[in-house]
C-alpha cells in the first residue's frame, strides 16, 4: 500500500497532464464551432473512446514492441523523458503543442474529427503513449497494473466530461485562467519528465562505471 498511493498519484498526474482537457478546450471548441450539441457530444465520444483504446493497447503492447525491436526500457525512458518535457515547455510558454490546424485542415477534419486529430494526436499523442509504456514497466505487481489501468479510464472519463462542458469551462476560466492552468500543468509535466529521464539514464551510467572501473 506504500507504493500503491504514491504509484497512483504519479498515473493520475502525469496521464490528466498529457492528454490535457483543458488545453484542448479553445481547439476543440474552433474545429465544432457551428455544430449541434448533439454532434459534439459525439465527437468527444468517439474521441475519448479512441484514446483510450490506443493507449491501453500500447500499454501492455509496449514491452513486446521492445522486445521485437531490441529497444530497453532504459532507452524508452530517456526518450520519453525528452518528448515529455518538450511538450510541458511548451505548456509553460502558454503554447498548444498537441496539434496544429490551420483554415483548410480544419475544414477536411470538421466531418470526423473524432478520430483524428481529436483522439489522435490531441488527446492521446506520443507524450501519453510513452508516459502509459514507461509507468507499466514499473508496474511490478498486478494491483499496479490494476491501477494504470484505472487511471486511464478515469482520466478519460473526466476528460469526456470536461470537453462536453467545454463551453461554459471556457467561459468561466477566461483566456487568463486558462493560460494560468496550462503553465501550472506544463511545470508540473516537466518535473514528471526530468524524474523520467534520470530514472532511465542512471542505470545505464551505473553499468558504465562497473565496467571501466571492472577493467
Amino acid at each position: 500500500m506504500e507504493t500503491l498511493l504514491p504509484y497512483a498519484l504519479l498515473c493520475l498526474t502525469s496521464i490528466f497532464t498529457l492528454a490535457n482537457p483543458l488545453g484542448t478546450m479553445p481547439v476543440f471548441l474552433t474545429m465544432t464551432q457551428g455544430l449541434s450539441e448533439e454532434r459534439r457530444r459525439f465527437i468527444v465520444k468517439r474521441a475519448t473512446i479512441t484514446a483510450v483504446i490506443i493507449l491501453i493497447v500500447f500499454t501492455f503492447a509496449g514491452q513486446f514492441i521492445f522486445m521485437f525491436f531490441g529497444i530497453s526500457t532504459n532507452g524508452f525512458r530517456i526518450a520519453g523523458g525528452v518528448i515529455i518535457f518538450k511538450i510541458g515547455y511548451d505548456m509553460l510558454q502558454a503554447r498548444y503543442t498537441h496539434v496544429k490546424l490551420n483554415d483548410n485542415e480544419i475544414k477536411t477534419y470538421v466531418n470526423d474529427i473524432s478520430i483524428t486529430p481529436l483522439g489522435i494526436p490531441m488527446l492521446c499523442g506520443p507524450g501519453a503513449i510513452a508516459n502509459t509504456i514507461v509507468l507499466m514497466s514499473d508496474a511490478h505487481t498486478l494491483s499496479m497494473k490494476a491501477v494504470l489501468v484505472g487511471s486511464i479510464a478515469f482520466i478519460y472519463i473526466l476528460t469526456y466530461y470536461i470537453l462536453r462542458a467545454s463551453t461554459r469551462l471556457v467561459k468561466v476560466l477566461g483566456e487568463t485562467g486558462n493560460n494560468v492552468m496550462m503553465r501550472l500543468m506544463g511545470l508540473l509535466l516537466m518535473v514528471i519528465a526530468v524524474e523520467c529521464f534520470v530514472g532511465g539514464i542512471k542505470p545505464i551510467l551505473i553499468d558504465v562505471l562497473r565496467e571501466g572501473f571492472g577493467k
